[in-house]
């Protein structure tokens, strides 16, 4: 699992990388701990948040399901499938409600009353996302978790319930599996942002402060790991920096958690010291691979997807067929007989 992380980290990284400002996390290298947090803080303390009402507007940009004029609501989608309902921009905004369904609300993650309603984060688009109201009001301030029991359940599958993650036992809000890691790297996100601007701040079961509670950072960063940053959250990172101009550190370099939260997190170099060489590249129909001792390739289009397993083992100069892949921008990983692997980037044409 942390091999594979590494590897979609490093595809996030190459992907997000044009769109950030040359420069943007400067002075970064080699820190970790709350040195990187710090850093991290000066770096992205510096927005322009759109005001409150201001939000609605920038949903159009930040929060539009591709092709349509709907909201993309984590509170009500069903990746993969036909969500219970969907709200039209604009048109559905809260308003009062009597169930789900009926209109969209703005909903903190971080919720207001854990600021104390100081209002320094109640504009921040990074974590003030557009959901359904009913259900945001279910969600109410309680703390993110696991439910063992539900005791109300969402049409998409959100959760209330006593929480079953050890380290806090009360009533918690469980978003479905899909965004899990979409609403951690939006709670580090607030807890790094605020760094040391949280003198006014009230303390939650889940946070004192800014500072998220041991308990529910081990959940994060499982949740971090286990989905993945994807095309939606660079999307949306990169649209909300258009219009608030700071970014969210940990959609464009997931490790960025590990670094600051996970005292045993490390990078085994040995495990990018395969040397191969591939060409002709870009490529039209085959890729050729020069190595010793290769063993399998992963190939994996731009947003993380593997699209690609192929067996290499005792082939000299294993030659990969794309001739019916899209035209755009792969990664190939090359993992040798002793599991190190090598990463390349490879454009199709």
């Amino acid at each position: 699992m942390k091999k594979l992380y590494l590897f979609l980290t490093l595809i996030i990284a190459a992907v997000t990388l044009n769109a950030q400002p040359q420069g943007y996390y400067n002075g970064t290298e080699d820190l970790t701990g709350n040195a990187l947090k710090a850093k991290l803080h000066s770096i992205i303390k510096n927005d322009d948040h759109v005001g409150y009402s201001g939000l609605w507007n920038a949903y159009y940009q930040t929060d539009k399901k591709p092709g349509t004029n709907y909201v993309w609501d984590i509170y009500s989608d069903v990746p993969n499938g036909n969500p219970p309902y969907n709200f039209t921009l604009g048109a559905d905004q809260c308003g009062s409600y009597n169930g789900e369904g009926d209109c969209y609300n703005r909903e903190h993650l971080w919720p207001q009353s854990w600021t104390n309603n100081d209002g320094t984060e109640k504009t921040d688009l990074h974590h003030v996302y557009p959901t359904d109201g009913w259900v945001n009001n279910k969600r109410d301030n309680y703390a993110f978790g696991e439910v063992r029991n539900a005791s109300w359940t969402s049409q998409n599958g959100s959760k209330l319930g006593p929480n079953a993650v050890s380290g806090f036992n009360g009533t918690v809000f469980e978003p479905i599996d899909e965004y899990k890691g979409d609403i951690a790297r939006a709670m580090m996100y607030v807890s790094v942002r605020y760094y040391q601007e949280d003198g006014s701040w009230d303390n939650s079961e889940m946070t004192t402060k800014s500072v998220i509670k041991d308990w529910a950072m081990t959940m994060l960063l499982r949740w971090h790991e286990e989905d993945p940053v994807d095309a939606k959250e660079i999307n949306r990172n990169n649209a909300v920096y258009n219009i608030q101009r700071n970014r969210n550190p940990f959609v464009d370099y997931p490790e960025f958690a590990n670094k600051i939260w996970d005292p045993h997190w490390s990078v085994d170099e040995n495990e990018y010291t395969v040397l191969v060489n591939v060409y002709p590249n870009p490529a039209t129909t085959t890729v050729n691979i020069k190595g010793e001792n290769l063993d399998v390739v992963y190939m994996y289009n731009a947003v993380g997807q593997l699209v690609l397993t192929v067996s290499v083992q005792d082939e000299e100069q294993p030659a990969i067929d794309v001739s019916g892949f899209t035209s755009g921008l792969y990664f190939m990983n090359i993992v040798d007989g002793n599991g190190h692997s090598a990463l390349k980037k490879i454009v199709v044409q």
